[in-house]
């Protein structure tokens, strides 16, 4: 009796360590929710700007019940969660995935403005909120990415709620673009590459009309033609370049976007309990 009285609190505390997950699986109190309490939850998590707890029950979500409205809708909240989770390539990865398997979805268009949207906030960079720099001295691989993402929303969707400002965040992004050879252009002219700058300066008037940019880029191209010795290419330069001042030609560049708070709501969340 007394050997089995002292094994007692052993045995007690192994049961415990077991329920506490030491040994065997980890309980996951999610274990048996439904589809639509795992969305509930999930979008609820996201309403309180718990980013990461919300991607993973959107994520368990797709896993137990990878068809029907809940888990087309998981994917899209996903992607947004991850993107304001500050995950931008699993937010565009999972915005691909929408399009890949929903590419006739009526709101493919939002994947893509999110795509958009998400490289338009990588090109502005983080200190950029709070210290305004030269947008058109950063890498241009995100704001060209951007470009792309808004230029195919625009072009397959003209008549989507997010066409509109698509299209002024890619009058900005166009602006950055080609003021972006310039610096390009500018640097050669340093390195003494005059050829060099003088193609990247004819790239910009050439495929960057109707930005600010063209103003900078024949000055380069003048100064560039000078430092080849092509005097007459030269002064037919600065010849376009005066008189494109004198009428007034060359427009200012467009002002940076308001940000936005990408909406995540493509549709009423009671829709989703429809029958």
């Amino acid at each position: 009796m007394r050997r089995t009285l002292s094994r007692l609190p052993v045995l007690l505390l192994v049961a415990a360590l077991a329920g506490c997950g030491v040994f065997g699986k980890e309980i996951d109190p999610t274990e048996g929710w439904s589809a639509s309490k795992l969305y509930s939850e999930a979008a609820a998590e996201l309403d309180s700007n718990n980013y990461k707890r919300a991607v993973e029950l959107f994520e368990k979500l797709e896993a137990r019940y990878p068809f029907g409205r809940y888990a087309m809708q998981a994917q899209l909240d996903v992607a947004y969660a991850q993107y304001k989770a500050d995950e931008p390539e699993d937010a565009i990865a999972a915005a691909d995935r929408f399009i890949k398997l929903y590419p006739q979805n009526p709101y493919v268009d939002y994947a893509y403005y999110l795509k958009g949207i998400v490289n338009y906030n990588r090109s502005v960079g983080f200190l950029d909120r709070f210290i305004p720099t030269d947008a058109s001295q950063r890498d241009p691989g995100s704001a060209l990415d951007a470009f792309n993402d808004f230029s195919i929303l625009v072009e397959r969707f003209p008549n989507s709620k997010y066409a509109q400002d698509a299209r002024q965040r890619m009058v900005y992004l166009r602006s950055n673009l080609a003021q972006n050879e310039v610096n390009v252009a500018r640097y050669y002219m340093k390195r003494g590459a005059y050829l060099a700058a003088a193609n990247r300066a004819n790239y910009v008037i050439e495929h960057y009309q109707r930005t600010s940019a063209v103003d900078d880029a024949l000055e380069v191209l003048v100064d560039a033609y000078k430092a080849l010795d092509k005097d007459g290419l030269a002064a037919d330069a600065q010849r376009v370049l005066d008189v494109n001042r004198q009428a007034g030609r060359f427009i200012a560049d467009e002002p940076q976007p308001e940000d936005v708070d990408v909406a995540r709501k493509i549709w009423d969340y009671l829709k989703l309990d429809e029958n």
